[in-house]
């Protein structure tokens, strides 16, 4: 009996490590577009190295369809997870991986041993269903394949935007007409508009709030008056606004819609959220005339005007799961015009194309329409699988970025850890480049780089070179610590000069290139300053760099020497622990002399309330106020103040004006009105201010205010 007992307690034990190694071993995933550009190459990134030899010892290798061996070029990449051949004929290939190509494979297994794709001279639409099918079919087996991967599903990517031919838009952002001057939207790039939520022709505003659209007839600042109200439809909620010549657009979500019974031409019903587009005639703005809606599906990723086309651009996730259930599912996006009737229909196939470099279960859709004649000019919209974060417009381009997925080895992960969130440091960029003439929109090229990006601002282009910023890593990571790098790509998307591993273990908190130069705020204890030398793609140099406490969210150009930094103040005080910590404190405006390109200093500061005072300039440029003649800078402000202990007060909101000249900064107005409340009331904070001729407007959801351009004593106000 004894023995039988040892011989037992020995099986479990044997039966204990062997389900212990079953639990280590980590099973290697292949992430790979399906779809390559000959002339850009294909790349494949693994969750785990593989040996620096093992191309040469032919443990990693390609075939054409047939398995015939093919001879190419095959790279593996510094960071030895990257694979990339750069130069590739069309045809059908599959690239085999065997285990013995993988570091340590004893621990490790592959999820896949084979991966198939094709290369393209370029891009190509869709012919049918079947061929849409097979696309999502192949990212369903990959997932299957790999439970951590996760670059496609409304859970991959960071939030959307809401973010040479290009010159940083100027000072001062104005209009003129019948009234004289007036204030425009903060665009980042010279004639393009961006969509706000208040805009003027100089006799009225036009703003939201909340699921309003108000009309406010802003002739006589001393005797405001309400113009019209449109109040669209109950399930659509306006979140943007452009004007172009007589022509409102209001757009925003709309839900209530969805595919129902069968899979084209449904008739509306709940669940399906679309990106809704409202046309309206205001030749006279007291009683505006509707005039079209058209929408396509998606949540709006951003928008732009330029030269009387609209351009906007929506993401789309097909409900793919609903394949493996059998189920016959519509997987094209839905595209709405009301000149049609009141039916939906789903976009074309030949209108369908699969960017190269990508693997996601996402579309997204660009869409442009002519405004010379609202009511009957066609929206044309083209539908690109995969995904789409940022977007960067010119006249000419338009950019668009989305994540691209780098597999993480679980030996670098926490096993507490989700997988199921978007990490940073698994992410590089994709970006893609569209040709635009007119509402004709052309896929041209792409590239990938490493690191992810901020927002738009990160993104340029001149004098045909894309200039980008990124940040790979994430600064709390000690054992390998963020580092931040600059990219230059030519106009076919071809990288031609970078500078890498700046600022080790911070990250970009702003970004700004004016023509020649990039500036870039980077940041963790205190407030680096880059200046960057760009004139010459091929070889960009940091000229200098300036360190000081806080930091900026946003730079804005002041003439060709100067910059301005909005963002936060910073302290570094004890914890209870002992250790050092940054504290957060009042919103903090730098002035930067630039002039001497080596030797940046900060020229002037200024210091508004205490910790918690915050500003919607701080995420939303469109919420700075400019007035270039008279030197005029103005934003939003929620002021708090510090109190004993580890408390914060709310003392009032309102905004701030500054005069902001080469000499420095100087407050030249508060309307911050005091409070008593804790905190700040959503209906009367201040959304946006602008002016009109000799008028400063201040516009919140619930009432406008008008002011003396000179005195900033109030003249009227009119509530809503």
């Amino acid at each position: 009996m004894k023995k039988r007992s040892l011989w037992l307690v020995a099986a479990a034990l044997i039966a204990a490590i062997g389900i212990g190694f079953a639990f280590m071993i980590d099973k290697v995933s292949i992430s790979a577009s399906s779809i390559a550009l000959a002339e850009q190459g294909w790349r494949a990134n693994f969750s785990s190295e593989l040996h620096p030899d093992a191309i040469e010892k032919g443990h990693v290798y390609l075939t054409d369809a047939e398995e015939k061996p093919v001879d190419v070029e095959m790279n593996l990449l510094e960071n030895g997870k990257t694979l990339e051949i750069p130069e590739i004929s069309t045809g059908q290939y599959i690239l085999h991986v065997e285990k013995s190509a993988i570091k340590g494979k004893f621990l490790k297994s592959l999820a896949s041993k084979k991966v198939e794709f094709s290369v393209q001279e370029e891009i190509t639409a869709l012919s049918n269903e079947e061929e849409l099918k097979a696309y999502f079919k192949q990212l369903l087996e990959l997932q299957k394949n790999s439970e951590r991967y996760g670059a496609f599903g409304e859970g991959s990517g960071m939030a959307t935007e809401e973010s040479g031919a290009s010159e940083s838009s100027a000072a001062d952002s104005a209009g003129s007409g019948e009234s004289g001057s007036y204030s425009s939207t903060n665009n980042q790039v010279e004639g393009v508009d961006e969509a706000d939520l208040v805009k003027t022709d100089g006799s009225y505003i036009y703003s939201i709030s909340d699921s309003k659209v108000l009309i406010t007839d802003a002739r006589n600042p001393e005797n405001l008056s309400a113009g019209a109200e449109l109040l669209v439809e109950p399930e659509m909620y306006p979140e943007q606004l452009f004007l172009s010549d007589n022509t409102l657009i209001v757009m925003g979500s709309q839900y209530g819609v969805a595919r129902t019974e069968g899979k084209v031409d449904a008739e509306m019903a709940p669940h399906l959220s679309m990106t809704t587009v409202y046309l309206y005639d205001i030749s006279d703005p007291a009683s505006p005339q509707f005039l079209r809606k058209v929408g396509t599906e998606g949540n709006l990723n951003g928008a732009r005007l330029t030269d009387g086309i609209l351009y906007y651009v929506t993401n789309v996730y097909p409900e793919i799961w609903m394949m493996e259930e059998g189920e016959d599912v519509e997987l094209r996006p839905m595209v709405f015009d009301s000149k049609n009737g009141r039916k939906f229909s789903a976009l074309p196939y030949d209108r369908i194309s699969i960017l190269p470099g990508t693997m996601e279960g996402s579309y997204s859709l660009v869409s442009a329409i002519d405004l010379a004649d609202p009511e009957e000019n066609e929206l044309s919209t083209e539908g690109f699988l995969g995904g789409s974060e940022q977007l960067y417009m010119t006249k000419e381009n338009l950019y668009l970025t989305a994540s691209a997925y780098v597999p993480m080895d679980e030996e670098e992960t926490d096993e507490n850890v989700s997988m199921d969130i978007w990490i940073p440091q698994l992410a590089n960029t994709e970006v893609f480049k569209f040709a635009l003439n007119k509402t004709d929109i052309t896929f041209l090229a792409s590239n990938e780089v490493k690191g992810s990006l901020l927002n738009q601002f990160s993104m340029d282009e001149y004098n045909g070179f894309f200039r980008i910023v990124t940040t790979e890593g994430v600064a709390w990571d000690e054992a390998s610590p963020s580092k931040n790098h600059l990219f230059i790509l030519d106009g076919g998307m071809q990288q031609v000069g970078s500078v890498e591993d700046l600022a080790k273990g911070e990250r970009i908190y702003s970004a700004r290139f004016m023509g020649d130069k990039a500036y870039m705020v980077t940041f963790k204890e205190t407030d680096p300053l880059f200046v960057i030398d760009v004139a010459v793609p091929s070889s960009p140099e940091v000229l200098g760099e300036l360190k000081i406490p806080g930091f900026s969210n946003y730079l804005h150009p002041l003439g060709e020497d100067h910059l301005i930094g909005f963002g936060s103040d910073t302290k570094v005080e004890s914890s209870k622990e002992g250790e050092a910590r940054v504290v957060t404190g009042g919103v903090k405006i730098s002035l930067f002399d630039v002039s001497d390109f080596n030797n940046p200093i900060e020229k002037d500061t200024e210091v508004i309330g205490g910790q918690g005072t915050s500003s919607a300039l701080q995420y939303d440029h469109k919420a700075l106020f400019t007035h270039q003649e008279k030197s005029l800078f103005g934003f939003p402000v929620a002021l708090y103040k510090e109190t004993n202990g580890e408390y914060i007060e709310f003392e009032g909101e309102g905004a701030m004006i500054y005069t902001i000249t080469p000499d420095g900064i100087e407050e030249t107005a508060n309307l911050i009105k005091e409070s008593s409340a804790q905190y700040e009331d959503w209906s009367s904070s201040i959304q946006r201010i602008i002016y009109i001729d000799d008028t400063l407007f201040t516009i919140a959801h619930s009432e406008i205010k008008s002011y003396d351009l000179s005195t900033f004593k109030i003249l009227d106000t009119i509530e809503y």
